[in-house]
């Protein structure tokens, strides 16, 4: 275990912390930066619940060493909005009731910015392919479903009128 000092850039902060090689960025972002939306759910990178994105692609921050990370943009569900000026995907995912338990939620928000982000009209089989790694074990797939479509929607219309989100 060697320990070095890094300098990591979340939701456009940087911090500077002391790090042994193995800490992972979830741990980092839970413990150091005090952001609860990625969650600890597999540890393995397959559930979704700990997605955030890096440089614009969602990543399983669970898996990903902090140190490999170091100089690249993270952005966790905190960053997308605020309270006052949500971002369109969380907006509707409000709207569409998109959530029971809410613990997939953040990976299910990140993993949509992420496929609009480079495919701003996705296929109902397009959303199914690149949400199929984020697990829902309460069931709320047609909610979600449901928000990714009109959120998809949207923004092609904001788009289309010039508006920047």
């Amino acid at each position: 275990m060697k320990a070095g000092v890094i300098t990591l850039t979340v939701n456009q902060a940087q911090k500077s912390l002391a790090l042994g090689s193995e800490a992972s960025l979830l741990l980092v972002l839970r413990n150091d930066f005090e952001l609860n939306s990625p969650k600890y759910g597999c540890g393995l990178g397959e559930c979704g619940a700990c997605t955030v994105l890096v440089d614009g692609v969602a990543a399983r921050s669970c898996v990903i060493p902090a140190c490999g990370v170091e100089g690249r943009d993270i952005t966790t569900l905190e960053g997308l909005g605020s309270p006052d000026r949500l971002h369109p995907v969380q907006q509707a995912f409000i709207e569409a009731q998109a959530a029971q338990c809410g613990y997939c939620l953040s990976g299910m928000i990140m993993m949509t910015t992420a496929l609009l982000s480079h495919n701003p009209d996705p296929s109902d089989e397009d959303i199914r392919r690149e949400l199929s790694g984020n697990l829902c074990r309460c069931g709320a797939h047609l909610e979600i479903m449901k928000a990714v479509r009109r959120v998809a929607v949207l923004m092609r219309q904001q788009s289309a009128q010039g508006v920047v989100t």
